[in-house]
C-alpha cells in the first residue's frame, strides 16, 4: 500500500487528484499509475485503470488471476467493473469513499453475486494517509 501512496504523491505533483495503485504478481509490481484525468483530458484514466491496463500488458493476458490490486481510495464503479472484468483475486484500498464508493460504501460491485467473479476485498488500510492527502487535496482547491 505504501507504493500506491507514492504513486498518489507522485499525482499530486502532477496537480492530479492524489490517488494510487498498483498491481502485484507473485510479489512483483507489474502494474502502477496515478490518476492522469486531466494530463491526458480523460475521465477513464484513474489510477487503477492506469495500473490494470500495465498489468495486462506485463502478462501478456486478459486475466489478472493471482494477482492483488492495491489502491488508496475505495473504486468507483468505472473501476470496480474492471476490477471484476480483470478477474483479480485480492483489492486492498485505503480511504473509503462515500459519494463513489463501489466496493462497499455505496454500491458492492466487487461482490455482486449475479456478476460472474468476485473478489476478497479489505479496506481502510492506510485510510488515515490516503484519506488526509485528499482532504488536502481538495481543500487546496477550494481555496483558489
Amino acid at each position: 500500500m505504501e507504493l500506491a501512496f507514492k504513486e498518489a504523491e507522485f499525482g499530486l505533483k502532477k496537480n492530479e487528484v492524489p490517488i494510487g495503485a498498483i498491481v502485484v504478481y507473485q510479489n512483483k509490481i507489474i502494474g502502477k499509475g496515478y490518476n492522469q484525468t486531466e494530463i491526458l483530458k480523460d475521465a477513464t484514466a484513474h489510477a487503477e485503470m492506469i495500473a490494470i491496463t500495465s498489468a495486462f500488458e506485463f502478462l501478456n493476458s486478459s486475466r489478472l488471476e493471482d494477482c492483488v490490486l492495491y489502491t488508496t481510495l475505495e473504486p468507483c464503479p468505472m473501476c470496480a467493473g474492471a476490477i471484476v472484468l480483470s478477474k483479480i483475486s485480492l483489492l486492498v484500498f485505503g480511504a473509503y469513499d462515500k459519494k463513489m464508493g463501489s466496493v462497499s460504501s455505496l454500491y458492492n460491485i466487487t461482490n455482486d453475486t449475479r456478476l460472474n467473479h468476485r473478489l476478497l476485498c479489505i479496506g481502510g488500510v492506510m485510510e488515515k494517509e490516503s484519506g488526509s492527502i485528499l482532504q488536502e487535496f481538495f481543500k487546496g482547491k477550494r481555496n483558489v
